[in-house]
């Protein structure tokens, strides 16, 4: 890798200033003062700026924990975003997915594009567990039309799995992710979401995380992530 691209990643700067840099003689490799932006790096190099080791990571995975009123994107001229909560030099980072402004709960947030498109892939149906909680009781036939497929203009839901906790509570459990789908289902049953958590995703569970809690994920939930797409879920 370019020595240039390799700082920028690791943000140390803009291309021109992490040139600047260079050619101030702040970088070194193996403790050696580098001068040229375009020199090619190998894997076992050890590079500084100011004789602060600057470590590559290429891909990162975080889980947060997102609060209502955060939109789930990079950037917004209007609403706080997401991305405000984590803190990374990786400039390149995006969520895995959305939740809606109002909605809490489990968001993933990586660089990883493939693993990105496989998760929201349709084909590879990943679980999303979300906590309900609605306006007024629920009816005796919703689990009759929640766990069978739910026809609306624009799709067709794949059966959820319903989970009642009490009458205006319960768990739901879809392989989609259309837009405001958890109320536009619970919608069908005549009762409207006051309070929309999302829980689990895929493999990924929020566990002792706070609202606007987020972490690193460990190397077996990627490895468990990284396997849902060879699983029929």
């Amino acid at each position: 890798m370019r020595l240039d691209k390799y700082l920028a990643d690791m943000s140390c700067g803009t291309r021109s200033q992490v040139k600047d840099l260079i050619k101030d003689k702040r970088v070194k490799v193996n403790d050696e003062i580098i001068r040229k932006a375009d020199y090619q790096l190998k894997d076992t190099d050890t590079v500084k700026v100011d004789d602060e080791i600057i470590s590559y990571v290429e891909y990162e995975y975080y889980i947060l924990n997102k609060p209502a009123g955060y939109l789930s994107a990079v950037e917004d001229n209007r609403d706080p975003v997401i991305m405000e909560l984590i803190s990374s030099k990786r400039k390149d980072l995006s969520p895995v997915g959305r939740l809606d402004k109002d909605t809490e709960g489990l968001i993933l947030i990586t660089n990883d594009g493939q693993l990105n498109h496989d998760l929201l892939s349709p084909k590879h149906h990943v679980l999303k567990k979300y906590y309900v909680e609605l306006d007024k009781d629920l009816p005796e036939n919703a689990n009759n039309i929640l766990s069978n497929p739910i026809e609306f203009e624009d799709f067709t839901s794949k059966p959820a799995i319903y989970e009642k906790i009490d009458n205006k509570k319960a768990y739901l459990t879809i392989s989609e992710g259309k837009y405001h789908q958890v109320k536009r289902m619970f919608e069908k049953v005549g009762c409207t979401v006051t309070y929309l958590k999302r829980i689990e995703f895929g493999t990924l569970t929020l566990g002792e995380l706070k609202i606007g809690e987020y972490r690193l994920l460990t190397e077996e939930e990627i490895a468990r992530l990284k396997e849902l797409k060879n699983e029929n879920i």
